[in-house]
């Protein structure tokens, strides 16, 4: 099997189960080896007290696309520590894109790095430390 079909049939199987990213409307763009792109407009429902994006939302989907780009080698991985910068406010209506291209990856460590835009304005700059844990996304061969 290709890297990019093991990175394709990593994210169906983590799809399947994501509650979270579906509930908030994201939609998975691409995904390859180590890399992830990912979608969600802004809903009224996202939207705080001073009619901005809650960073909350924006957050999430940067993980969301984290967590796709850190499993796309069938092996589990879990967050072991991230950190954000906000750089822009978001808006109702906005269409957030999460891009996650992996920095660094040794033994069960990797880094990746997370741009959130919209349109060409960069709303957040995420970084992302991951641990492979035990355990496949799918059992190969099948």
């Amino acid at each position: 099997m290709s890297p990019d079909e093991v990175a394709r049939r990593s994210a169906e199987a983590m799809w399947a189960g994501d509650r979270a990213s579906q509930g908030l409307g994201m939609e998975l763009l691409d995904v390859g080896p180590g890399r992830a792109t990912m979608r969600m407009t802004v809903r009224r429902d996202m939207v705080n007290g001073h009619a901005i994006g809650h960073g909350g939302y924006t957050f999430t989907l940067a993980d969301s696309a984290f967590a796709f780009a850190c499993n796309s080698y069938n092996r589990s991985t879990v967050a072991a520590a991230c950190e954000i910068r906000f750089l822009a406010p978001t808006r109702l209506g906005d269409d957030l894109v999460a891009e996650a291209v992996e920095r660094s990856r040794e033994g069960r460590d990797g880094v990746y790095d997370i741009t959130v835009r919209t349109g060409e304005t960069v709303v957040a700059e995420f970084v992302g430390r991951s641990k492979e844990i035990r355990g496949t996304l799918f059992e190969e061969g099948s």
